[in-house]
């Protein structure tokens, strides 16, 4: 049996997080989601199968959530 972390789907996100929601990341950024999909952390290598992709409203440097609890609806 593998007891190891399962990678979180996104059927296993919140109701209110999709792409075009307004996002508040755990630094008090505001962003809109672009994209939720895979992102590998260039300095670790591992692998996050639901990252967050976000972007300021009025436009600017897109930025990614790894961990999607750390965002609250904006």
């Amino acid at each position: 049996m593998h007891t190891g972390h399962r990678p979180v789907s996104h059927r296993h996100l919140p109701d209110w997080l999709h792409e075009g929601s307004v996002a508040v990341d755990g630094q008090g950024r505001r962003g809109i989601v672009q994209f939720i999909g895979e992102w590998e952390d260039p300095v670790t290598r591992s692998v996050t199968v639901c990252a967050v992709f976000l972007r300021p409203e009025g436009g600017g440097t897109e930025w990614i959530v790894a961990d999607h609890d750390a965002l609250n609806p904006g």
